[in-house]
């Protein structure tokens, strides 16, 4: 039997690993199947935070995916945790989406998207109504020594034509205008590993993460101590994964190869 066969909880990422854009990889609904058939439980983890859940439930629902909020584990909702935890009195400018800035004050954040004097701290993630405006006020912002937050590191966000800047390339792009580098939430961090397996009250050795990128989605697995699958369908180049210091413990071409072996 193949070691993967006793894994119960599977994290997966999305965008690269079971979709592209909004075209579903043909072998996504078979291997969801797989795993329940299994008696395994899928929870999705993602560092895109310009959705919310509820973005996410009616995008996988359109593609022929269904799921709940429960299912989801999201860089928004692992910055609203920290933010919360760490500065729970801060007012946050946030450099993001309508949907990002709503989510974190849902979740008891203070936030705005106007520069004053009362603003304490700037979060930032991958922002789809990015303006300049936005960047100069971060600039502005930055002058001083305020908390920094960013909700992912990803350098590119893949798209059905190729790839767009992410989170991580604007936060490169600030700290050339302003020497300074952001805290990151989301993968790589063990964090929203770990909070699925407490969520879901599965053990470390039971747990599997599943993604198409060796620097986030693997290296979470790996600083989480939990098994690792890297899948061939999204940015990962088998040229990029042997050059990589870091490895995955499984690598396939598509998540189809884990529903043979499932099977």
């Amino acid at each position: 039997m193949h070691p993967i066969c006793s894994k119960k909880l599977f994290l997966l990422d999305m965008d690269g690993t079971l979709y592209l854009g909004n075209h579903l990889f043909p072998q996504t609904l078979p291997f969801l199947s797989a795993v329940r058939s299994h008696g395994g439980r899928c929870i999705y983890v993602t560092n895109n935070s310009s959705k919310s859940v509820d973005a996410y439930v009616q995008k996988l629902a359109q593609l022929g995916i269904a799921a709940k909020e429960d299912d989801f584990l999201t860089s928004s909702q692992a910055t609203a945790r920290y933010l919360r935890k760490m500065h729970p009195e801060t007012l946050f400018y946030v450099l993001g989406t309508h949907s990002l800035k709503q989510e974190l004050a849902q979740s008891g954040v203070a936030v705005t998207d106007q520069l004053s004097d009362s603003v304490g701290g700037l979060v930032m993630g991958y922002d789809t109504e990015l303006t300049f405006q936005k960047l100069e006020d971060a600039c502005r912002l930055l002058l001083r020594d305020i908390p920094y937050i960013a909700t992912n590191p990803d350098w590119v966000c893949p798209t059905e034509f190729g790839y767009v800047p992410d989170c991580g390339s604007v936060s490169t792009m600030l700290k050339n205008a302003t020497g300074k580098w952001p805290k990151f939430i989301g993968k790589p961090e063990p964090e929203m590993i770990r909070l699925a397996m407490e969520k879901t009250g599965f053990a470390p050795e039971e747990t599997i993460v599943i993604g198409d990128r060796i620097y986030t989605d693997i290296a979470s697995g790996l600083n989480a101590g939990v098994s690792t699958a890297l899948v061939l369908s999204g940015e990962t180049t088998r040229e990029v994964l042997e050059a990589s210091e870091r490895k995955p413990e499984f690598v396939f071409d598509s998540v189809g190869n884990i529903t043979a072996l499932l099977q």
